[in-house]
Parts: C-alpha cells; sequence; structure tokens
C-alpha cells in the first residue's frame, strides 16, 4: 500500500517551505525571503505523529499572472494538487485574505480534495486571533487557526 501523499499549496512567501522543512525533520527546501525561490515540487517521505507519508513542498502560486515562470511554477503546483490526496492550504494572517487567495481556494474547492487551511505567522496569538476569522470566508471546512513559526506547535 502506497503512503498518502500531502502537498503544501499557497501564495508566495506564506511559509510553505519552513513548514515543509519542519514536518520533514530536515532542512531540505531553501528557504528565503525572496519569492520564487521554490520553483519544482520537493518531496520528502515523513512521519508525523505515527503516521507515515509523502510531503510535497510546491512553489506560490501566482493565480493570474502570464509570466512565464510564474506559469510554469504554477503548473508544478498544479501537479502536486493531482497528486495529493490531501492539501494543506497555507496563509498568511498578516496579510488577511488576499485575491490570490480566493482565486486559489477556489482551484483548490474544484481539486476535489480534502483541504485543511492553515493560517500561518500568528506569532502573537492574543493579537492575531481576530484576524484569522476572515479565513473562515474561504469556504473551507477544517482550519488551522495558528502554527506559532517561533515556538513550532499548533495553538
Amino acid at each position: 500500500m502506497s503512503k498518502p501523499i500531502v502537498a503544501i499549496i499557497g501564495k508566495p512567501n506564506v511559509g510553505k517551505s519552513t513548514l515543509f522543512n519542519y514536518l520533514a525533520g530536515a532542512r531540505i527546501s531553501i528557504v528565503e525571503d525572496t519569492p520564487g525561490v521554490t520553483r519544482d515540487r520537493i518531496y520528502a517521505d515523513t512521519n508525523w505523529r505515527g503516521r507515515d507519508f509523502t510531503l510535497i513542498d510546491t512553489a506560490g502560486i501566482e493565480p493570474s499572472s502570464e509570466d512565464i515562470i510564474l506559469s510554469q511554477m504554477r503548473e508544478q503546483a498544479n501537479l502536486a494538487i493531482a497528486m495529493a490526496d490531501v492539501i494543506v492550504f497555507l496563509t498568511d494572517v498578516r496579510q488577511g485574505v488576499t485575491a490570490a487567495d480566493k482565486e486559489i481556494a477556489l482551484m483548490l474547492k474544484k481539486s476535489g480534495k480534502p483541504i485543511i487551511l492553515v493560517c500561518n505567522k500568528a506569532d502573537n496569538f492574543e493579537k492575531d486571533k481576530e484576524e484569522i476569522y476572515e479565513f473562515y470566508n474561504l469556504g473551507l471546512r477544517r482550519t488551522i487557526s495558528n502554527i506559532c513559526s517561533k515556538c513550532n506547535r499548533n495553538r
């Protein structure tokens, strides 16, 4: 029996590679503040809480860009979505819901795959907790309201 595949999807610079490295337990993906560092799919076999699965890191999706490199990066993400059994949709709570987030959410819902919405970069949960409610407007059922990048744990 093959392992389930989990793809991390989102727009550029929301922390996809950081989350990927954390879940993989190794620094596999390059982490930079510069958008576009990850361009291809990156894979890691990992185990989280006793469950084995294959994790895919993807490039940031710019849904409406016609740039050739950005469209190829979007195609790599689409391939990961097609392969995935579960999709982790990573967003940035500090930016709020953007037009790109709305387009990506629609694209992911059309895939018919289970989607877990993660609102990242809420390092000060008391300050940021009210901002999280905006993300429910994306119409996704399962939401993890905070991944604290400093403490590396769910709250």
